[in-house]
C-alpha cells in the first residue's frame, strides 16, 4: 500500500454500539495504509467526531455502526460538521446500518441524503474504502 505523508482520519463506532473488534481492524489497516489514525473507541457521540477533527484538522471522519442504529445516530452529523467550520469534511460510514432487510441501494441513498459521502455495506472490503479515501482526498488536493 502506498504511503500517504500521514494524513489524519478520525475512526469510531457512534452511538450505543460497542462493537470494537472491527474498528480496531479499521484503525489498523488504515494505519497501515499511511494515515494518522485518530481512533475514537466505541459508543462515540456524533459532537466527539466533531470535536477530535477539528482538533486535529483531519481530513475524513469514518463512522462504523453494526447494530442497526445508524440511521438515528447519525442524523444532523453533517450539519454539526458545519457548524464546527468543517461542513466541506469527507463523511463515510460503513457496517450494519440499518434495522432489517432493505436493499443496499435504499440505505446508501439514505445515508448520502443524511450528507455522507460513501456509504459501505457490512461485507465490503477494506481495500476498496482506502482506494476510495484515496481518490477522494486526492481530488480535493489533500494526496
Amino acid at each position: 500500500m502506498k504511503k500517504n505523508n500521514r494524513a489524519t482520519i478520525i475512526t469510531g463506532v457512534i452511538g450505543s454500539d460497542c462493537h470494537a473488534v472491527g474498528n480496531r481492524i479499521i484503525e489498523m489497516f488504515f494505519s497501515s495504509a499511511g494515515y494518522k489514525v485518530v481512533n475514537l473507541g466505541v459508543m462515540v457521540a456524533p459532537d466527539e467526531f466533531v470535536a477530535a477533527a477539528v482538533e486535529t484538522s483531519a481530513c475524513a471522519i469514518l463512522v462504523s455502526s453494526l447494530y442497526g442504529h445508524g440511521e438515528l445516530d447519525c442524523r444532523g452529523l453533517r450539519e454539526k460538521c458545519v457548524e464546527a467550520g468543517i461542513g466541506d469534511i469527507l463523511l463515510y460510514i460503513g457496517g450494519n446500518l440499518v434495522i432489517g432487510a432493505a436493499p443496499f441501494e435504499k440505505v446508501e441513498e439514505k445515508f448520502q441524503n443524511m450528507g455522507f459521502d460513501r456509504v459501505f455495506s457490512s461485507d465490503m472490503e477494506l481495500e476498496y474504502a482506502l482506494d476510495c479515501l484515496n481518490q477522494d482526498l486526492k481530488s480535493r488536493g489533500v494526496l
